[in-house]
């Protein structure tokens, strides 16, 4: 499946970071990983920090896939509000995926200082806003129970918006303390060179073909011919899983996104916070470490490529109209325009854990909108499993649930 279509703009800005060998020898190794992503890259950094002999192999070029396309917008809000998690898995499940989804923004920023990434991370505060009156009872409903289970948050009435950002027709909106940005693609190639550096060995264009499973582990064919023994196998492969897993547990959806060209003028009352609105599907916007502006939304099922890559320019054109209808006064003119495909489950949470189907493989899977934050949770869950511990997020994040 092609995931991104025209180029998305972090291709264009980075271009060619780091390029790796395609496996032409037979290995053996303790954990293989199936996908050279952002998600990849974190779980092969935990690998190496827990000691073990990891490979990891990815069909493309590294990063080339879902982590190009991302908006790279780092948020704790899972994209079903607090409240409705509640009453989907009960207070204890939603609260703690909540706090976990929270503080694994830090830990991202801890592994950006620990490997001193180029990714212009920036902490943000996140403006959740309402897009109509009807929408900002719920929204206000979902205010109170996030202050209740002690998340920072503030209330902001549309006078408070519109004087501090400039921002118009909203209906009031949640403040959030945490969050931030990132170029993701960048920081994707900085974890996995960090890692290949400490013993991480990396192969791209190097496809998983056939799985063998024995007793004591697998044997994985790439390419033609070519075998890699493992004990575990661990698949970070995102939405592209579902042509593994063929039962129904993912829905697949396009987003668009573009970004425009340099802003001459000050735009600092938006360069330190994430905007995101209720509209379903929302819509959402950020600035880049470059002075430009980057908004994306429209999101809609995922039908076939064709499709999906000819509604880019209309899609482009519908995200001008609304950034013309909340920042009038913006001057706005678009420089990239894309689509990503991505998947998106039924509570808004990942699917982390081992599969009854697949023997010694493990799963990462962080769907939804704040895929990354997942990925950064699922480090931790990773590493508790290769130890055969139970990690308390588990039994809300496993297949089956």
């Amino acid at each position: 499946m092609k995931l991104t279509s025209y180029e998305p703009f972090w291709l264009i800005k980075n271009g060619i970071i780091e390029s790796y060998p395609s496996l032409k020898e037979n290995l053996k190794t303790d954990i293989l990983i199936v996908g050279g992503g952002i998600t990849g890259s974190l779980i092969a950094h935990q690998c190496i920090t827990d000691g073990y002999n990891t490979i990891l192999i990815d069909k493309r070029e590294i990063a080339h896939g879902s982590t190009s396309a991302t908006t790279s917008m780092l948020q704790y809000e899972i994209d079903v509000p607090l409240y409705k998690l509640i009453e989907m898995i009960g207070k204890e499940g939603a609260v703690k995926s909540y706090k976990a989804c929270y503080q694994s923004i830090d830990t991202i920023r801890g592994i950006v200082a620990e490997i001193q990434s180029k990714c212009g991370f920036k902490k943000k505060d996140s403006l959740y806003f309402a897009n109509s009156k009807k929408e900002a009872r719920w929204l206000k409903k979902e205010y109170e129970v996030r202050k209740q289970n002690c998340l920072d948050v503030k209330w902001l009435s549309a006078y408070d918006i519109l004087e501090n950002y400039n921002i118009h027709q909203t209906f009031g909106g949640i403040l959030s303390s945490q969050g931030a940005s990132m170029d993701a693609f960048q920081f994707t190639h900085d974890v996995l060179k960090y890692n290949n550096q400490k013993g991480l060995k990396i192969y791209d264009k190097t496809e998983l073909k056939k799985i063998k499973y024995l007793d004591e582990g697998i044997i994985a064919e790439v390419n033609e011919g070519v075998f890699i023994e493992a004990e575990k196998i661990i698949y970070c492969t995102g939405y592209e899983t579902t042509a593994i897993i063929k039962e129904n547990f993912v829905k697949l959806l396009n987003t668009y996104a573009m970004v425009g060209e340099r802003h001459g003028d000050d735009q600092s009352q938006l360069n330190d916070t994430l905007f995101w609105n209720t509209a379903s599907p929302y819509i959402y916007m950020r600035t880049t470490d470059d002075n430009r502006l980057l908004i994306g939304g429209e999101d809609e099922r995922y039908s076939n490529l064709q499709k999906r890559n000819n509604l880019v320019d209309k899609k482009a054109k519908r995200l001008e109209k609304y950034l013309a209808k909340h920042l009038p006064d913006y001057d706005f003119t678009i420089d990239f325009s894309w689509c990503g495909t991505f998947g998106e489950t039924k509570d808004g949470l990942p699917y982390v854990g081992d599969h009854k189907s697949f023997k010694h493989s493990y799963f990462v899977l962080g769907f939804g909108g704040n895929g990354i934050t997942f990925s950064a949770i699922g480090m931790q869950m990773i590493s508790d499993m290769l130890l055969r511990k139970e990690h308390e997020l588990l039994p809300y994040f496993k297949f089956g649930r």
